[in-house]
């Protein structure tokens, strides 16, 4: 489980295009990660759309923005797509990712007890030091809480 002043795991995935992604690609700037379980979904979009609508001010605080879920890269350049969204979204169909971050795990889903992405989102700083987790996620405002 990851803890404030932890390094960022190492990983790679694929962006929305299939360009393979690692954490060292990150380093060097802060960088905000944030886990999410399904494109098109009402929740994951209204997350994207609130990030998308306030990228401008995250950009202006020195913040690159990345989502994160076990969809498909094809899947993601489909949402990337259809809701203009200016930041890379990362596929991580075998969930390694998800679970280096403390991302997967039991979930309630109607009243049943499954495996799956938790929403959470992850504040590095330039040198992949993680300085902030958000664990309960507004979803229509979660810009403002990064911000």
């Amino acid at each position: 489980m990851l803890k404030i002043g932890d390094r960022m795991p190492d990983f790679e995935v694929v962006d929305q295009d299939g360009n393979k992604v690692s954490s060292k690609d990150l380093i060097g700037k802060k960088t905000i990660i944030y886990f999410y379980p399904k494109d098109n979904t009402s929740g994951c979009t209204a997350e994207a759309c609130n990030l998308r609508d306030n990228h401008e001010a995250l950009i202006a605080r020195g913040y690159n923005v990345v989502g994160v879920s076990k969809d498909s890269a094809a899947s993601h350049k489909k949402f990337k797509e259809k809701y203009e969204l200016p930041f890379t979204l990362l596929s991580d169909t075998s969930t390694q990712m998800l679970q280096a971050f403390g991302a997967w795990g039991e979930k309630k889903m109607y009243g049943k007890t499954v495996m799956g992405t938790i929403r959470k989102t992850f504040i590095f700083d330039e040198n992949g030091i993680l300085k902030e987790i958000i664990e309960k996620v507004d979803t229509k405002n979660h810009a403002a809480q990064i911000l």
